[in-house]
């Protein structure tokens, strides 16, 4: 039962690290020319400077939309963790870990209305393609929606 609890946890903290780079990292839209767009910024990098040149972003209501599922996402993971942390060691014990699944799920749900959104807004420079963030955000929403699963299912033993 350790092991399973180990493993839900690593797998939480998988999920942190998966939000905070989806959230913040360049990556979204990669353009052919080295240019790169984010959910916050258009960087495009200087050879001549060696460095990231970065405009902020248009401020269009589908990609503000994107930003706070995003994050919205990431703070309720983050409290599913906490919730988890708590009810491991200080939550009553025989009891299933329900708050920490009833806010994993939405976190999940949310990465991946936030990726589907960002796909479907368009509004993307032309000969372009979606960058590993775009990748990693449909990757994280599963596996968020699995850990909040888990944590229906595990119960806190006597």
């Amino acid at each position: 039962m350790s092991f399973l609890l180990f493993a839900v946890a690593a797998l939480h903290v998988l999920i942190l690290l998966l939000l905070f780079v989806i959230t913040l990292d360049k990556g979204w839209w990669v353009l052919p020319d080295a240019e790169k767009l984010n959910l916050w910024y258009d960087c495009v990098f200087q050879n001549s400077t060696q460095s990231w040149l970065c405009a902020s972003v248009a401020n269009s209501p589908g990609l503000h939309a994107v930003r706070g599922l995003l994050l919205g996402a990431l703070l309720l993971s983050s409290g599913a963790f906490g919730l988890f942390l708590w009810q491991l060691h200080a939550g009553p014990r025989g009891r299933r870990f329900a708050a920490s699944a009833g806010t994993q799920l939405p976190a999940g749900l949310a990465v991946l209305v936030g990726a589907g959104l960002y796909a479907a807004q368009g509004g993307h420079p032309p000969g372009g393609h979606f960058g590993h963030c775009f990748v990693l955000a449909w990757l994280c929403g599963p596996l968020a929606l699995a850990s909040g699963v888990t944590y229906g299912h595990l119960r806190k033993r006597e």
